[in-house]
């Protein structure tokens, strides 16, 4: 996976995802949510808005739920921002680009 795009992760990946990139936009979602749907799309479209060092990462509630439990997500698309592997800001619903790469430049 290389800086610039969005690749899903599945729950054996996670952690160590989290734990070798020191800032990561984890974006949760599912196939059949079309919130969600447009969330990516605008994401994808935006990625070169990204600021350099951070990386952005997918994780389908279905195919992960430990994930989305262990977190609480109770509604997608759910955005979470990570630094260090810690948890640092959440969004819930579908969220401009522009308002989470200004998040993101703030722990960069």
């Amino acid at each position: 996976m290389t800086a610039g795009e969005i690749t899903d992760l599945n729950g054996s990946e996670y952690d160590d995802f989290l734990k070798d990139n020191r800032v990561v936009l984890v974006d949760f979602w599912a196939p059949w949510c079309m919130p969600c749907q447009l969330q990516g799309r605008m994401l994808k479209k935006n990625m070169d808005g990204l600021p350099e060092g951070a990386r952005v990462v997918k994780v389908n509630v279905d195919r992960n739920p430990n994930i989305a439990k262990d977190l609480g997500i109770m509604g997608i698309p759910q955005l979470y921002l990570f630094v260090d592997g810690k948890s640092v800001k959440g969004w819930t619903g579908v969220t401009p680009p522009e308002v989470l790469f200004e998040e993101i430049r703030k722990h960069i």
